[in-house]
Parts: structure tokens; sequence; C-alpha cells
């Protein structure tokens, strides 16, 4: 059973991750050299776009009184202005990502998150409105909307593997999905295919860890999932070698055929690499894709 100071202490190091892990995004994000925005669109105005239902994080003040009094629920006005510069973050927060495969090398969740964040405070400096997929917290601008996301961001999810969620795709918003993707590949495969039938188009990062490119296991290895719920011994890991590489390359190549069949882009980053080279990559792929 675990006691009342246990669960303390474990909230107050979850609670100074977030300043620590804002503090890095910011400095990394101030690493790219934004000159123009260049990402707004002129000419669309306030025009109206669509009623949808009202979310948490909503304010009341965008309630349409008029349309919500036809019934039970309340509905928001969605303007044009506020879909095309909306975008929608997924970060895949299961097991697999807190695997590393040494001391000086960073988590593949910790430089998911970092990436992510970084991209946040860049796409709200310039007057976006960025929030997760789903309808836990829709996109808003603001420094307080960057906080909220590094709070969700930094939980752990119970799986092994974290499937994208796919609800509350905003019609012809841009989206930033970040995972290991070294799961089931169908959710990811729906997911994308949701959000190219809704015009959404983005930008997949797939963080792998350094010895999940080599392979560098010889002789008896045990191999276990971060979750505990898989693992498997054998007694000539190298045998395994080549079978293991292919497999990573089909999926790599999967993934990159998926990106272009729905107007996405890809691309595969590894943890010992620079998060700054990665960055610059990740902005000048959301602005290259934004028509």
């Amino acid at each position: 059973m675990t006691t009342a100071p246990t669960l303390r202490q474990h909230a107050e190091e979850e609670a100074s991750r977030l300043p620590a892990l804002l503090a890095r995004a910011e400095q990394l994000a101030g690493t790219v050299l934004l000159g123009d925005h260049g990402r707004r669109r002129a000419g669309l105005g306030d025009d109206f776009w669509q009623y949808r239902p009202m979310a948490a994080g909503d304010s009341y003040r965008a309630i349409d009184w008029r349309r919500s009094a036809r019934g039970d629920s309340q509905f928001v006005r969605d303007r044009e202005w506020q879909i095309a510069q909306s975008v929608l973050l997924w970060v895949d927060q299961g097991a697999s990502m807190r695997f590393t495969s040494g001391r000086n090398l960073p988590s593949k969740a910790d430089r998911a998150r970092l990436l992510a964040l970084a991209t946040t405070v860049l796409l709200i400096r310039a007057g976006e409105r960025v929030g997760l997929t789903g309808w836990s917290l829709p996109p808003r601008g603001g420094r307080p909307q960057i906080a909220r996301l590094a709070a969700a961001l930094s939980d752990d999810g119970a799986d092994d593997y974290g499937a994208p969620e796919a609800r509350g795709m905003l019609p012809h918003a841009r989206a930033l999905f970040v995972s290991d993707f070294l799961g089931d590949i169908a959710p990811v495969e729906a997911a994308l295919t949701k959000a190219a039938d809704r015009g959404v188009r983005g930008v997949l990062v797939q963080v792998l860890d350094p010895s999940e490119e080599a392979f560098p296991f010889e002789g008896r290895t045990i191999f276990q999932s971060v979750g505990g719920s898989v693992a498997h011994e054998t007694l000539k890991a190298g045998d395994l070698r080549g079978r293991y590489l292919d497999r990573l390359a089909e999926r790599k190549g999967r993934l990159d055929a998926l990106c272009r069949l729905t107007g996405w882009q890809y691309q595969c980053h590894h943890t010992g690499d620079s998060a700054q080279n990665a960055m610059l990559w990740i902005w000048r792929a959301m602005d290259g894709g934004h028509g």
C-alpha cells in the first residue's frame, strides 16, 4: 500500500519537473530565429466557421447562446482564423518512451516532451493557438496555455505503447505527433487518415534511442519492455540483429509512406543527436507545410 508521505514526495517530484522542462523548452525555442512570422493568413478575418460543443478550456464568453437555446448542450462559435491558426499535439506517454540506453542520454519521453513544448513556445509566441488532440485541452493562445500543456505532457501512461488520439481534429488545423511509433501501427494509420479527411496536415517525429537503431547486443540477453508486460530471453542476441533491423527499416518506411500519402512530413530523430537540429527541422516543416 502506498503511504501518504510517499504520495506527497512523488507529487513534489512531479511538480518540480515542470519548471525545469519549461526552462529547457524556452531555451531551446530561443535558438530558433523566427524572423518574420509568415504563418498568419491574411484576409480570413473573423468569418464564422462552425458550431461545436463547448469543451474544457473554453470561455463562457465564447458560448453562442442563441444556438445553445435550441437544445440541452452549450455550443461555441469557431471562427475561421482560429481554425487556420490552431495546432494540435499528440506526444506518446507510453512506457516504451521512458527507455534510455545510457546515463548521458535523455529518455525518449524527455526528448519528445522537450521538442513538443519548445514547438509550443514558438507557436504561441507567433500568435498560434496550441492544444492537444482529443477534447481534454482545446487549442488556446497565451503563456498560461504553455504551462497547461507542460503539465499535460509530463504525465506517464501505463500502457507499453501509446496510441494517437484522433478525436477533436479541427478542420484545416495543423498537427505534431511525437512517439517512437514502435507499437501497433494501425491506430497511427487511422489517426493520420482521419486527419487527412479533415484537411489536417502535420509533422510526425519518430524518436528513437541510438541502441534501438544499432542493436548492439550479443550473447545471452533478456529483452523486457519498460512496462514489464513482455519479456524474451535469448542465448544468441547477435543472431536477431538482421531480422530486427529489417523490421525497424520496414516500420520507418511505412511511416514515411503514410506521411507522404496523407500530406504529412516524417522525420526520425535519435536522442543522442542535437535537440536543436531536430527543433529547427520541426519548425521549418510546420512552417513550410502551412499553405
